[in-house]
């Protein structure tokens, strides 16, 4: 028969990389770009210029620039910084944008460890998520500095981060810095001051914390989310700074995210559920410890709320609101929403009840993290190992509607029956303040709200807020968008100026939709949007353009 020519091919992903040179092993290699996909990028198909024998090392070494468009990347003017003076660059990579930024397999299936070396201007600092590896001085350019990074616990791709800008450090644990532009850098020091209470909580529920630092970084205002994860330098907003109720839990949220979610993952997006629900389990079992289990129970309530409010945003029948869905051809930007977060723990929860209380089931989750650590697993994996695990309950699994909570739209099948005792006090302060009349004011005084928690307090207003609500108004929305819902006209410009004056998507996102929605103001909430897109966030932008049905074409 004939020969067989083998050629050796590896394909990376990209989105908007202009790749100028590929090498392996210092060889020139030929190398192809593929057909653009209007969310996914472009693989890069390169051909290597020799033949593989097995267990061979190749270095492949891509020479390319991003786009200053890149999804992954946020480039602030010194005007959109606190110190007003030098740019500042971050990055989310989370989904899919890490391949904006590098050449990579962009897919939590894989897991690598990871090198960086930063030269940046030397006024500026540069972190990434991975332990920091020194510094020198840029021998190509006495005006720049290096530093570099090494991260040697296997992880994937979307964890990789970097921030460069004006930052200062203040030290808050044996294990922990928090970074940020050094407008922030004491409040934040002082707010994040429980962080080492809370690793030795985490460990003592999940194992041992494998990554050695936790740094926080509290980000420009434009950063789109609450926080991220990234392994060694948790990011998150500055608007926790500003007494958002949720510091604590988002905090906890983040940690817990260094068990489930960066040392077991999802193997694929359908799989999200795996990372978020096992995370707010664990996020609320270190407020079970910290706080106490009525506090736990007050947080599985206002989970519950915000999954219906996710699946009246859907619809009860879109598939996007299945725990686990089929996101082929979907732009996971658009499918971002609790119900991986608030679906997963009520499903978890719900087992916990039926296998015997929280110390059995976090047992469970403890071993399901050792068993899983270091790799990445589907819903099949987790739930064989539910039942390897628990093989004296079998019974009791098998009468779980497996297909109505993995595979079906809407609420969950079952209800928890969580414990209201600390909701019940916020609701009870609320129908005596709407009861009372003017005259009566003196019935109230401090008293009433110095024995509520800030989380019950918070309840409270937004409770409070709901029953003053105009009657033609939407149904009633969380607190923070209430600006909107109310229709009251002279809050729309407050509105708009909190939807772009930071551009955390929870509170952006609504606040622009509720303005859209007010006929009046319909023009100007697309006007707003339009003179402030090119300083937003582009996962932001591009989804507000999507909200407000204006052209999503890049370009314009």
């Amino acid at each position: 028969g004939r020969a067989v020519q083998t050629v050796f091919l590896t394909t990376l992903d990209t989105k908007d990389l202009k790749v100028s040179k590929v090498t392996a092993n210092g060889q020139a290699a030929k190398f192809t770009l593929g057909a653009k996909h209007s969310f996914m990028g472009t693989p890069l198909e390169i051909t290597l210029p020799f033949d593989l024998s097995r267990g061979q090392h190749v270095i492949v070494e891509v020479t390319y620039e991003t786009a200053p468009s890149a999804s992954a990347l946020q480039w602030l003017t010194p005007e959109q910084t606190a110190g007003k003076k030098h740019p500042y660059l971050f990055s989310q990579c989370q989904a899919t944008h890490c391949r904006s930024m590098v050449p990579c397999q962009d897919t939590p299936a894989m897991k690598h460890t990871y090198y960086a070396q930063v030269s940046v201007p030397k006024e500026l600092v540069a972190v990434m998520s991975a332990l920091r590896d020194g510094e020198e001085p840029d021998p190509q350019d006495s005006s720049r500095i290096i530093y570099r990074f090494r991260q040697p616990v296997p992880m994937p791709c979307y964890l990789i981060a970097i921030v460069v800008g004006a930052l200062e450090s203040r030290e808050i644990g044996p294990r922990s810095r928090v970074w940020s532009e050094k407008e922030f850098v004491d409040k934040a020091a002082y707010e994040f001051s429980e962080t080492e209470t809370m690793l030795k909580t985490a460990e003592g529920l999940a194992g041992p914390y494998v990554w050695g630092q936790y740094d926080i970084l509290v980000l420009p205002p434009s950063f789109p989310y609450g926080g991220m994860e990234n392994p060694c330098l948790t990011f998150a907003t500055p608007t926790l700074l500003a007494g958002d109720r949720s510091l604590s839990s988002v905090i906890a949220h983040e940690i817990s995210h260094s068990w489930t979610g960066n040392l077991v993952t999802n193997k694929t997006w359908e799989h999200f559920w795996l990372n978020e629900g096992h995370t707010v389990y664990l996020e609320r079992m270190i407020g079970r410890s910290m706080e106490s289990e009525q506090f736990r129970q007050f947080k599985a309530m206002g989970g519950w709320k915000d999954l219906q409010e996710s699946v009246n945003t859907f619809g009860a029948n879109n598939p996007l609101t299945n725990l686990v869905p089929n996101l082929n051809e979907v732009d996971l930007d658009e499918a971002f929403s609790s119900v991986p977060y608030e679906k997963g723990f009520s499903l978890l929860y719900h087992l916990e009840e039926l296998m015997g209380g929280p110390e059995v089931f976090m047992g469970f989750v403890k071993s399901y993290i050792q068993l899983f650590s270091y790799s990445s697993i589907t819903t099949e994996e987790w739930k064989h190992y539910l039942f390897t695990y628990f093989k004296n309950k079998v019974g009791i699994l098998n009468k779980v509607d497996w297909n109505a909570w993995m595979y079906t739209p809407g609420m969950p099948p079952v209800k928890p029956q969580y414990d209201s005792t600390m909701a019940d006090a916020c609701i009870a302060l609320c129908k005596r303040w709407v009861k009372t009349k003017e005259g009566d004011l003196g019935n109230f005084s401090e008293v009433d709200v110095k024995t509520l928690s800030t989380h019950q307090l918070i309840e409270f207003l937004s409770l409070l807020l709901q029953e003053v609500d105009t009657p033609h108004s939407p149904p009633p929305q969380p607190c923070e968008e209430d600006a909107g819902s109310s229709k009251w006209e002279d809050a729309v410009p407050m509105a708009l100026k909190m939807a772009t004056e930071q551009g955390r998507m929870k509170f952006t996102r609504p606040l622009f939709k509720e303005v859209y929605n007010f006929d009046k103001y319909h023009e100007e909430a697309v006007r707003v949007f339009i003179v402030h897109r090119a300083a937003m966030h582009p996962v932001t932008a591009n989804l507000v353009a999507k909200d407000l049905k204006v052209d999503t074409d890049k370009s314009t």
